[in-house]
């Protein structure tokens, strides 16, 4: 069978297209021509990739549509009103697919990402399992018996998705050019809780979490005691952390493992509670667990001479100040500087004050400006230069040579590189000046 895939350099897009590879179809797809990462493994699989053209749509073909396209797009009109194509959103499909395997869906407003790919990585250490996560990666291994999948509630498209077990990481309200209110955004993880088969995990130490009325058998993680599943005698350094879980009380096992930072802690407790729940033994959570490398752009380290350069896709208040905090633990007498580049316009709009406070946790702040092709909302207008007032340690750069050398010129210490859009590229720049 013939796919293709509008928007395939999408972070979800290109993770489904990898997959529809390894089930052996052939798999076409168009997308923008600037340079995104997702590509690099799209072109190992020798996917061919091409701009936007309605001549891309092949008859008895089917379509994969990105969420971020509607029928403005060429290629998505010409495929509508092709009578032998058959059409999918890419939630629409990958709630189809999901049918065939034992699905485990990972959703939560943070930390979606790094539990989908340490939650695949441990389980494919058990049985095959399948994955696809939202930083373009997918596999689909043969005979695979679980399929992971990274599953976002923008527009309730997680809706979609009936798994048989899923995890919920914290809710804290986001996406609020599409959610109009707290309610509104926890109801839309309720009705999905609900339609889980088999069972749920939810982090218990968040309050809106704990707020939803479950019908679906469940366990609770976290660090307070009335979880189910709690970690103890908690222990952070420079080289790793280490803490004793609990289950209904009774001590599970212990755990060493090679990262630092609440939010791998908390990861790793919902990885272990979904083990618990499946009867994945002790030995086999805490190999595969201590043995997990990390996903593309969240938290990645590179050590160059006496410098320290972290990428991470970190894009609202409550992630930015996780991971200043995560990067204080693993290097502790180093200053960090926190170089930052917003995304949507209502997020920096309805989070200023909350942007600046976490921001202000570094010992230096950079701001890039708002990407090009950021939608600016009705109603909405505001600049960098906004947050940079109420940020007393920020200053604005462009993202050219000039800017980078700015930068660099910070001194020795650990650049943190924060944006859900291309910051990696600026990083790459202020790296050539060092």
């Amino acid at each position: 069978m013939h796919y293709h895939l509008i928007g395939i350099k999408g972070s979800g897009m290109a993770s489904l297209a990898e997959i529809l590879v390894d089930l052996g179809h052939r798999v076409t797809g168009s997308d923008i021509e600037r340079y995104i990462f997702t590509q690099k493994a799209l072109e190992e699989k020798h996917i061919p990739i091409t701009s936007f053209h309605k001549n891309n749509i092949q008859e008895h073909s089917i379509v994969i549509i990105g969420n971020a396209f509607n029928d403005d797009n060429e290629e998505v009109k010409q495929a509508k009103e092709m009578a032998n194509v058959t059409c999918y959103y890419y939630h629409e499909f990958l709630g189809k697919l999901l049918q065939d395997y034992t699905s485990i869906s990972v959703a939560g407003t943070h930390g979606k990402t790094t539990t989908t790919g340490l939650l695949a990585h441990v389980m494919g250490s058990y049985l095959p399992t399948a994955y696809l996560i939202g930083d373009g990666t997918g596999k689909m291994p043969k005979d695979s018996k679980y399929f992971v999948v990274e599953s976002c509630e923008y527009k309730r498209h997680f809706l979609a998705y009936k798994p048989d077990y899923a995890i919920i990481t914290n809710i804290e309200l986001d996406h609020v050019d599409y959610f109009h209110s707290m309610k509104d955004y926890i109801a839309a993880f309720e009705e999905f809780a609900n339609q889980v088969k088999k069972g749920i995990v939810l982090f218990g130490d968040d309050e809106h979490v704990r707020s939803l009325s479950l019908q679906t058998k469940h366990l609770y993680y976290g660090l307070e005691e009335h979880n189910d599943v709690q970690a103890v005698h908690l222990s952070q350094g420079e080289e790793g952390m280490s803490f004793d879980v609990l289950y209904k009380g009774e001590l599970f096992g212990h755990f060493s493992l090679p990262f630092v930072g609440m939010p791998l802690l908390w990861n790793s407790l919902a990885v272990i509670a979904i083990g618990i729940m499946e009867g994945l033994p002790y030995a086999v959570l805490q190999d595969g667990l201590s043995s997990f490398e990390g996903v593309k752009r969240r938290f990645h380290v590179e050590e160059c001479k006496e410098h320290i350069y972290i990428d991470d896709y970190a894009h609202h208040p409550t992630a930015i100040a996780l991971m200043i905090e995560a990067a204080r633990i693993k290097y502790p007498n180093r200053p960090v500087f926190a170089i930052f580049k917003p995304d949507r316009y209502s997020r920096i709009y309805h989070f200023m004050n909350d942007f600046a406070k976490a921001l202000g946790k570094a010992d230096q702040v950079v701001l890039c400006h708002f990407p090009e092709n950021a939608i600016k909302e009705e109603g909405i207008d505001i600049t960098i230069e906004d947050l940079r007032q109420l940020c007393p340690k920020a200053f604005v750069v462009d993202e050219d040579e000039k800017g980078a050398q700015a930068v660099a010129e910070l001194g020795n210490g650990v650049y943190l590189f924060m944006s859900s859009k291309d910051i990696y590229k600026f990083k790459n720049i202020v790296k050539n000046f060092h």
